[in-house]
């Protein structure tokens, strides 16, 4: 059974910085690409960044140069490193790995305060 579990969620001030964490469970997070989402009220939820199997990292044009994607395998972990953090990323973020099925966490708040 595939388990996601994101955490490191909370309230910062803008300009401030946050590391979510994804560990997963019932899955071996570096043999698949996982990607991270985001969704704020009353927005569809978008896609934020994604590692690949072989380490290569892509990001949004709105977050790029200021999140980092990573991965630890021996821990079986995704991170997610949130520098320089603006109101407009106030969202519910969420990882996401398709292994056949499309598996995602329950989320973790990020609120950015201005």
């Amino acid at each position: 059974q595939v388990q996601l579990v994101e955490s490191g969620g909370g309230l910062v001030q803008a300009g401030g910085s946050l590391r979510l964490s994804c560990v997963a469970s019932g899955i071996i997070l570096s043999f698949n690409r996982l990607d991270w989402y985001r969704q704020a009220p009353g927005k569809q939820r978008e896609w934020v960044a994604s590692i690949t199997t072989t380490g290569s990292t892509n990001y949004a044009d709105s977050v790029k140069g200021r999140f980092t994607i990573s991965r630890t395998d021996f821990e079986n972990t995704v991170y997610l490193q949130m520098d320089s953090l603006k109101p407009e990323d106030t969202a519910v973020y969420y990882c996401n790995v398709r292994a056949g099925s499309s598996y995602w966490g329950q989320g973790t708040q990020v609120t950015v305060s201005s």
